[in-house]
């Protein structure tokens, strides 16, 4: 299967039996932005409002957001709207003035890290940070070399697409830079996947020393989001952690996906019992407002600051710390951490009950409400059924469910709600994935 430019994609040149005004919109669209941009799924969503988990579209329909991480506590959440608001009328200005708001949200920030994690510093996207870690591994160490896995995203600035394999092969990657296979324990089996995957870091730096380049950093994301979504078997990174250090590198841990309580414990490292160097953090942090920030132990920044002076004119100002502020305040009082283990596990049983007997459906894995399922053209095999994948993604948007997919075919299901996600909602995805199943276009597919 050709790799394609980016998973679940709208082909522009299929427009046939969209309606008028979905054809007027995307006309419109053409004329005034870059062609760089791309719709979700074959008949795409024009969306124009939405309220916790729901989304409403220009014919007032509503569609249930079972992807999208960024509203992180629910569609305009009304402690988050209040706060923006509250704070953009009085003050918004930047970091290189003294300001309680900003302080108040590291402070109530850094309390969900361990002891040694205790230095933050706000940037305004997931790009940002990404960027930002690098810069300040690679004056620590001295090195270049970057490690990170073969479907990797970790932001779209040139020196970080470009450590982003899920990009493609028109986005080439840094001579410094080495991929190693995600750590696939459905395939490489539970008990292989912590020593395999360590031993292939291992071999990428050595590779990456070989040819002159210093190692600087090995960067993952905690779930595996773009390659697949790899949870367990939890404590599988303690090895890759070792193999980090080792090398003489840092080890960034990319919590823009899985952080913020996604996966059960606030951070996706904690489920492996490990501290990282650095951590980053974007999407879900100010629940839509733009905010990210790299989260360090102290000794690793010190000689970055007193080399290279750091200022972001956006960057952890006080309207979007008011809203990552209340953010938190939500997470924690609502019990949001909590509710991804108890729906998540509550999804995954219910996927695995339909599935039951159906050979297309590999796997199904994931940690709270970060829920895979891959499809497999044959269970003995493994090969992966991206086809599959994304005909189940569109069957369930005619079905006014939203969600995406994962891999490097996309073959895995992409199952990422709002935190606010509760059973109810469940059930309502299980239905409607139910029919999708059940339909002769499923079996006419999976038996392709």
């Amino acid at each position: 299967m050709t790799k394609p430019l980016m998973i679940n994609a709208f082909d522009p040149n299929a427009v046939d039996g969209l309606d008028a005004e979905t054809m007027q919109l995307i006309e419109r669209r053409k004329k005034v932005l870059g062609p760089s941009y791309k719709l979700f799924y074959e008949t795409p969503v024009h969306a124009v409002s939405a309220e916790g988990v729901w989304i409403t579209d220009g014919r007032g329909q509503r569609y249930l957001d079972v992807y999208n991480n960024v509203p992180s506590v629910g569609h305009c959440h009304p402690r988050v709207v209040e706060a923006v608001s509250r704070q953009m009328a009085v003050l918004n200005t930047h970091t290189r003035y003294l300001n309680d708001v900003v302080l108040s949200y590291a402070e109530k920030l850094l309390g969900h890290f361990p002891p040694e994690l205790s230095n933050a510093m706000f940037t305004c996207t997931g790009s940002e940070s990404s960027d930002l870690a690098l810069r300040i591994a690679k004056t620590y160490t001295g090195g270049v070399g970057i490690v990170v896995t073969e479907n990797a995203y970790h932001g779209i600035t040139e020196q970080i697409a470009r450590m982003s394999p899920s990009l493609g092969s028109g986005v080439p990657l840094w001579p410094h830079v080495r991929t190693v296979p995600a750590p696939d324990a459905y395939r490489l089996g539970h008990e292989n996947v912590a020593e395999t995957f360590a031993t292939s870091i291992k071999e990428a730096f050595e590779d990456l020393s070989r040819h002159g380049f210093k190692p600087a950093a090995f960067v993952a994301d905690m779930i595996f989001s773009s390659d697949g979504i790899f949870a367990d078997p939890a404590g599988f990174l303690k090895p890759a952690l070792d193999a980090v250090h080792a090398a003489g590198a840092l080890f960034i841990a990319d919590e823009v996906q899985p952080g913020f309580g996604r996966t059960g414990p606030m951070w996706g490292f904690a489920r492996h019992g490990i501290v990282p160097d650095l951590v980053l953090m974007g999407k879900p942090m100010g629940n839509g407002l733009p905010i990210g920030g790299v989260v360090a132990r102290p000794e690793v920044l010190g000689e970055f600051a007193t080399t290279a002076r750091y200022f972001n004119t956006f960057g952890g100002n006080p309207v979007c710390c008011a809203a990552a502020h209340a953010t938190l305040c939500v997470i924690e009082d609502e019990g949001l951490a909590e509710n991804s283990v108890k729906v998540g596990n509550y999804l995954q049983q219910g996927l695995r009950e339909l599935t039951t007997g159906l050979a297309a459906a590999g796997d199904i894995r994931g940690a709270g409400l970060f829920v895979g399922l891959d499809f497999v053209k044959d269970p003995e095999t493994k090969e992966p059924d991206g086809d599959l994948g994304l005909f189940v993604v569109n069957a369930l948007r005619d079905r006014n469910i939203l969600i995406s997919a994962s891999g490097i075919e996309g073959n895995v299901l992409k199952i990422r709600p709002p935190l606010p996600f509760s059973t109810e909602h469940a059930d309502i995805f299980l239905e409607a994935f139910q029919d999708v199943i059940r339909s002769t276009e499923f079996r006419r597919n999976a038996a392709a």
